[in-house]
């Protein structure tokens, strides 16, 4: 290649990369301001918003708790996102912002979304998009980057290797390594300046079967290292750090069949798990945070998959919340809107839960956002 075709194909290749970036709502130069959606639903499958859910979907509703009560909280509406969204798989927080990346919107299951909520004026911002979109990416946040890692190209099925890392201060996504083994819908966390990737769904294409591999990346060294898989391979999980350990929660065998109520902890120093007290409402596709020492699982959904459709779905709203100390459960306040595959996250004194599917399966994405709060 000649010089002047080296310049003119790098002169296309910028001008290709802001068009794709302008057409997910992200500049890479800095935030820009996005208006909540007008509409709290979309339809995924001819597109289109939706005002209100129809009776049928809202039937899916579930909020019992078998826990036994502990302080209700209570929940309050903030602002909506700026389009209705779901299966971006959780979200992760910096500097008391929330980042939820990539997912199913506009009728599209891989698009390169990232949207930043900022609770100081109760609004949303378009950031940098994703270099390439997928759904169910695992995210986390350490050391002013927020990483997001693995993910599908298809709904909910052709796992991704990528890996990156969006720099805060700088509003731009840089490569990492890749991951050893491609996955998605697997659970990022943050320890001991290393990021943990656990479980997940990965090939063949067709099964998407659940995986239980962790494997750690040192930003460092730029590289993996395999430590000791999750016992009982499952994806679509909860998953925190807190004082030292990794508790990993909930979540479904290869499908929302097979919720499971399994919570797993991880002691680094003897790189082994061992049994916890287990989630009182099976579940997959749920939020999970760190408040107040405790830990509230919300959200997530179940149903059989009969000759092709879903059939008994629920989508549930149930607040539970675990105390590592005593090993125990409780209930408290349901979501006001149901739903699963949220963006969750602490700011401040509330968990902030955003997005989601409004139904079972990926067919109505939401852009509902409510914060719960004990006061």
């Amino acid at each position: 290649m000649n010089r002047r075709d080296f310049l003119a194909f790098g002169a296309a290749t910028a001008l290709g990369a802001r068009a794709a970036s302008a057409q997910h709502g992200g500049h890479g130069g800095g935030l820009q301001p996005a208006a909540p959606s007008p509409e709290p639903y979309a339809r995924l499958q001819g597109g289109g918003t939706m005002g209100h859910l129809m009776p049928d979907q809202e039937a899916q509703r579930v909020t019992d708790s078998p826990a036994p009560p502990g302080p209700p909280g209570h929940w309050v509406p903030r602002a909506a996102l700026p389009l209705p969204r779901s299966e971006m798989a959780w979200a992760t927080a910096w500097q008391n912002r929330m980042h939820i990346v990539g997912g199913y919107g506009e009728g599209r299951v891989d698009r390169a979304y990232h949207h930043v909520y900022d609770p100081d004026g109760d609004r949303w911002f378009n950031a940098a998009p994703l270099p390439r979109g997928a759904n169910h990416v695992a995210v986390c946040a350490d050391a002013g980057r927020v990483y997001a890692l693995g993910g599908f190209i298809e709904q909910n099925r052709n796992p991704d290797h990528n890996a990156y890392a969006y720099e805060v201060a700088g509003d731009r996504w840089v490569p990492i390594a890749p991951l050893p083994r491609p996955r998605g819908a697997a659970a990022a966390v943050a320890l001991g300046g290393r990021i943990h990737l656990i479980g997940g769904a990965s090939a063949p294409t067709m099964e998407r079967a659940s995986v239980g591999w962790h494997e750690a990346y040192d930003p460092q060294a730029d590289r993996w290292t395999t430590l000791k898989a999750l016992p009982g391979a499952r994806d679509h999980v909860g998953c925190v750090a807190h004082e030292g350990r990794i508790h990993v929660i909930g979540g479904r065998f290869n499908t929302f069949e097979y919720n499971t109520d399994l919570h797993h902890v991880y002691f680094p120093a003897r790189d082994t798990w061992a049994l916890r007290s287990p989630l009182p409402t099976a579940r997959s596709g749920h939020g999970l945070v760190v408040y107040r020492g405790r830990f509230f699982a919300m959200g997530g959904e179940a149903g059989v998959i009969e000759g092709g459709r879903i059939t008994q779905a629920k989508v549930f709203g149930q607040m539970e919340s675990y105390d590592p100390a005593a090993d125990t459960w409780q209930h408290h306040a349901p979501m006001p809107t149901p739903r699963h595959a949220v963006g969750a996250a602490l700011l401040g004194d509330r968990i902030h839960v955003a997005g989601g599917g409004a139904v079972t399966g990926g067919a109505v994405q939401s852009a509902v956002h409510e914060a719960f709060t004990l006061g």
